[in-house]
C-alpha cells in the first residue's frame, strides 16, 4: 500500500511526490510515457540539452519556490529575450522601446505613448476577446504586425474567438529593458531539466510506460489517495464533452554550424510562415555544447484530437463551461486530488504549477 498513487511524472506530480516523501509518506508515480519530467523533458545531444516538447524557461519571484527547485539543480543566468520577425524585419519581444523604435522610429517613452494612444481602441467596458484586449493595450500597428497573424497560427482561432486573458501575459514596457520576464529569479537548470527531475524523484518509486486507464481499478487499489495530473475530461470518460487544447508538432534538425540564428527563441509573426517560432537549443545553456554543431526546432501548431499531446488549454467560454462541470465533479471526490495544467485546465507557467502542488499538499496535511 502507498499513501499516494501519483498519475503523471511531470512537474505537478513530481513536486507533490517530493513534498509527500519528505513528510514521510510513501508514493508511487506512474506515467504513460517512457520518461519522467513530462513536457519539461530534455535530451542531451552533442552536449546540447534539447527541450523536446518546446522551450521551458524557469522564472519566479517566490523565494520558497526558487529555493525548492535549487535543491535539485543549479540554474544558469539565462534571460529570455525573444525576437519577432515579420517580412524580414526584426522586433524585440516583449514590447519595449526597442519594439517601438523598430516600428515607428521613436526614441523616447513619451513618443511611444503618444503613438500608441493615437491608435489604441478605447472602450467604456472590459475587452471581450483577445483582439479587443490587444488593441486597447498597443493599438493597430503592433496588433496587425506582431499579434494578429501569430495568434491565428498559434491558437488556430481568430483572435475575436479567444479570451482576453491570453494577451495579458505579454509584457508592455516603456523602457529599453527587453528581458521578457519581470521576475527576480530566472534561468535554466545546468545539465537540463531531466537531470533536475531525476534528483527531485530520488528515493521515490517511478514506473514509466504505464497506462493508468488500462487498469484503473488495480492502480487505484494500491493507494489511499490518487493524485491525478492528466486530462480531467479523460478521467471522467469525456461524459460532459471533450475539452480543447492547442497541440504542436516539432521539426528538429541538427545543423553542422556553431550558430544558426543567434538567439534561443525567434518568433515568426507573418501568416506566410507555417511555424510560430524556431528554437535554437544551445543558446539556453552553452556550457557543454559542442562547437560547430547546433540543434534547431521549428514549432508548428497542430489541429487538436484526443490522441495528440495537449499543450495549452483553450480557456474560451465554451471550454470553460465544459470544464466547470468536471470541476464540480472533482470537488465531490474524497480520495482524488487533481493538479497541473491538464487536470486544472489552466494556462500555468512552471512556477505556478509548483505553487499549486505546494497548496494542494498543504491542504492534505
Amino acid at each position: 500500500m502507498y499513501n499516494y498513487l501519483i498519475v503523471g511524472a511531470g512537474l505537478f506530480g513530481s513536486t507533490f511526490a517530493r513534498l509527500a516523501t519528505d513528510a514521510g509518506k510513501k508514493c508511487l508515480i506512474i506515467d504513460k510515457r517512457a520518461h519522467i519530467a513530462g513536457n519539461c523533458y530534455t535530451e542531451n545531444t552533442n552536449g546540447i540539452h534539447k527541450h523536446v516538447f518546446g522551450p521551458h524557461i524557469f522564472h519566479c519571484n517566490d523565494e520558497n519556490i526558487w529555493q525548492f527547485v535549487n535543491r535539485f539543480a543549479q540554474f544558469n543566468n539565462f534571460v529570455n529575450r525573444p525576437i519577432a520577425i515579420n517580412n524580414g524585419k526584426a522586433f524585440s519581444l516583449p514590447f519595449s522601446m526597442y519594439t517601438f523604435n523598430a516600428m515607428w522610429g521613436v526614441t523616447t517613452p513619451e513618443e511611444a505613448i503618444e503613438k500608441i494612444e493615437s491608435q489604441r481602441l478605447k472602450l467604456d467596458r472590459e475587452p471581450l476577446n483577445l483582439e479587443e484586449q490587444a488593441l486597447t493595450l498597443v493599438g493597430e500597428d503592433i496588433y496587425n504586425t506582431l499579434i494578429r497573424d501569430y495568434t491565428k497560427k498559434q491558437w488556430q482561432k481568430d483572435p475575436k474567438e479567444l479570451p482576453p486573458t491570453i494577451i495579458k501575459r505579454l509584457p508592455v514596457r516603456m523602457s529599453w529593458d527587453n528581458n521578457y520576464f519581470y521576475d527576480k529569479y530566472q534561468g535554466i537548470p545546468i545539465g537540463g531539466y531531466t537531470a533536475m527531475f531525476e534528483n527531485m524523484l530520488e528515493g521515490i518509486e517511478v514506473k514509466t510506460n504505464v497506462d493508468y486507464f488500462a487498469d484503473k481499478e488495480y492502480w487505484d487499489s494500491l493507494a489511499e489517495k490518487v493524485v491525478f495530473t492528466g486530462k480531467i475530461d479523460e478521467y471522467y470518460g469525456f461524459q460532459h464533452g471533450e475539452l480543447e487544447y492547442r497541440s504542436l508538432r516539432f521539426e528538429t534538425e541538427t545543423i553542422q554550424r556553431d550558430n544558426y540564428q543567434g538567439n534561443a527563441v525567434v518568433n515568426y509573426n507573418s501568416a506566410d510562415v507555417p511555424w510560430t517560432r524556431i528554437i535554437e537549443h544551445k543558446h539556453f545553456d552553452q556550457n557543454s555544447a559542442d562547437q560547430n554543431v547546433t540543434i534547431v526546432t521549428k514549432e508548428i501548431p497542430d489541429t487538436w484530437s484526443r490522441e495528440k499531446t495537449p499543450y495549452y488549454p483553450i480557456g474560451d467560454e465554451v471550454n470553460m463551461a465544459i470544464f466547470k462541470k468536471y470541476e464540480d465533479m472533482a470537488k465531490l471526490e474524497t480520495n482524488v486530488i487533481f493538479g497541473g495544467r491538464l487536470a486544472e485546465y489552466r494556462y500555468y507557467d512552471m512556477h505556478q504549477v509548483i505553487n499549486s502542488a505546494f497548496n494542494k499538499f498543504e491542504n492534505q496535511i
